[in-house]
């Protein structure tokens, strides 16, 4: 893996990103707006009769984690995207860039982007509602670095689906985190899902994630078998996404599909 390649891929991406007004209007209004909204809720709900407000913040503190796996995932697939619309991608694969390194180009350009989101959305959180995410101590740190590892994995498997089947399948780049979140115990607890349901929330590594923000903003002790399981199902996916990726991809390169999707 080439890093002075990988560098120019960021580098690229920089200038879509900072050549574009509407490019980064798109990286700040969706999170901001998302805060707003969920934060002006929660205010609501406190003045409700019998809400309990510890609870409701919880819906903050889970807007601001939703983001980062949003905008990890987003990065990974609308890079490659940006690529296809801009009839760049040819150009791309014909340059001596591996696979590997434009993928981690992409990692990278996620987790920048997710920096971003957290950083914004928390003084806002502040700012707006006297919520401060950070009082859940130095478990921010693994809970972000899980959010942004299965946000990598799902980009990864969003992008080789767009490859596979090309431009019917773009929307899938929007549509498939938010296929996960209703089982990811994103404003709820898994307690409240169907029974069936509950072991395909329990298979998700942003479940462990969500279910131990809202255990440490209440001031209860997290179980770090949490942590250690949504790390290991975390590599897993990664592994298996990195397979599914590769595979995909041989496919489309064998059926001439590459072209197909880069005109």
């Amino acid at each position: 893996m080439n890093l002075h390649r990988i560098s120019g891929l960021i580098l690229r991406y920089r200038y879509l990103y900072s050549r574009s007004t509407f490019r980064l209007l798109d990286l700040f209004f969706w999170p901001v707006m998302d805060l707003l909204v969920w934060g002006f809720l929660t205010r609501y709900m406190q003045t409700m009769q019998h809400a309990v407000p510890s609870t409701v913040t919880f819906l903050i503190g889970a807007i601001i984690f939703w983001n980062i796996l949003y905008r990890s995932q987003q990065a990974v697939t609308v890079s490659f995207l940006e690529d296809i619309w801009s009839q760049n991608l040819i150009n791309i694969f014909v340059a001596p860039i591996r696979i590997s390194e434009f993928i981690a180009a992409t990692y990278l350009v996620g987790l920048l982007q997710a920096v971003v989101v957290l950083a914004l959305t928390s003084v806002l959180a502040i700012v707006f509602y006297s919520f401060n995410l950070f009082a859940i101590g130095t478990l921010l740190v693994p809970y972000f670095i899980n959010l942004l590892l299965m946000g990598w994995w799902m980009g990864m498997i969003t992008t080789a689906l767009i490859i596979r089947w090309g431009h019917s399948a773009e929307a899938l780049a929007w549509a498939v985190p938010y296929l996960v979140q209703p089982v990811a115990a994103v404003f709820y607890p898994v307690a409240v899902l169907p029974v069936w349901l509950q072991p395909i929330a329990m298979a998700m590594p942003a479940t462990y994630v969500f279910e131990g923000m809202r255990a440490a903003l209440s001031g209860l002790p997290v179980d770090p078998l949490q942590l250690w399981m949504a790390f290991g199902l975390n590599g897993l996916y990664m592994l298996g996404s990195g397979f599914f990726f590769r595979k995909m991809f041989n496919v489309a390169r064998e059926r001439g599909l590459l072209a197909r999707i880069a005109l």
